[in-house]
């Protein structure tokens, strides 16, 4: 690919999306945007990036970002998170949300569901220990296709054996043929929505616990201290942020703490200790 294509290629997602491509992963832009261009009748990328410096089809762009935002994903994903979900974060919400009785989780780049649909899972398991609660799972995603599928909520064998307890598959989902789909009474209990996380988040509301996982791996450190800085403000004061294993605030926001011995478990740094806390990281 030409470097000036590249660029082209490199700015639009950048400004979309907020993902950050560098030159030694040109190669995914041939990869995942030839079937864009032979799904828009193009003889080939180089006749799509013509239209696109001319005056390129919303729809068109939408596709491309979609293409080459990355969507890997699976059950109880790298399980840690799931195990602090239940130890930690659950039991903090329900001692803490005794008297008004009401649970909100945000799953913010959620793919294809399987993160969330795990967590529903877990609540489903304590039914009985939240009855009378009122719990909402928020899932958000940039791409409109991924999101589908996850309301489908249909998986391949593969995509089941990739962490899902067995005890689960038999007791959550259905087999159709050579797929499972997840029963209704799980699938009801996620609102799906379409989003941006470089968008204002504000009209999402406040959330006790927010699930964003392996997404800020893909930005700059300018735009990773923007999305963390929405992200404390969506956060009640006692709630909980979960980020990837990968994922850090180190150097980047002062408005969480790491959670002692609680690898990408964040709470919210208090007034004035902020910098206190992150200079005792550094050291």
């Amino acid at each position: 690919m030409k470097v000036a294509d590249f660029e082209l290629y490199k700015d639009l997602l950048y400004t979309k999306s907020g993902l950050v491509i560098t030159p030694d992963k040109s190669y995914l832009l041939d990869s995942r945007l030839t079937p864009i261009a032979k799904k828009w009748g193009f003889a080939d990328i180089d006749a799509m990036t013509l239209k696109l410096r001319a005056l390129p089809d919303p729809k068109l762009v939408i596709d491309i970002v979609e293409a080459m935002t990355t969507n890997e994903t699976s059950f109880f994903r790298d399980l840690k998170p799931f195990t602090q979900f239940e130890d930690t974060m659950l039991p903090a919400m329900l001692a803490a949300r005794q008297n008004k009785k009401t649970l909100r989780i945000w799953c913010a780049a959620c793919s294809s569901g399987q993160e969330p649909y795990s967590l529903a899972m877990i609540l489903r398991e304590r039914e009985a220990q939240l009855k009378g609660w009122r719990i909402e799972i928020v899932a958000t995603d940039i791409s409109q296709e991924i999101l589908d599928n996850a309301r489908a909520a249909t998986y391949s064998q593969f995509e089941v054996q990739r962490g899902l307890p067995i005890t689960y598959l038999m007791k959550y989902f259905v087999q159709d043929n050579e797929k499972w789909k997840l029963k209704d009474d799980i699938k009801s209990m996620i609102k799906y929505s379409m989003f941006n996380l470089l968008d204002d988040m504000s009209r999402l509301g406040t959330f006790d616990i927010i699930f964003c996982r392996n997404v800020l791996i893909y930005f700059d450190e300018k735009t990773k201290s923007k999305v963390l800085t929405q992200l404390a403000s969506r956060l009640e004061k006692d709630g909980f942020l979960l980020l990837g294993g990968a994922e850090t605030v180190l150097g980047i926001s002062d408005k969480f703490k790491l959670m002692p011995e609680k690898r990408g478990l964040y709470i919210h740094a208090a007034p004035g200790e902020a910098n206190t806390i992150l200079r005792t990281q550094q050291a």
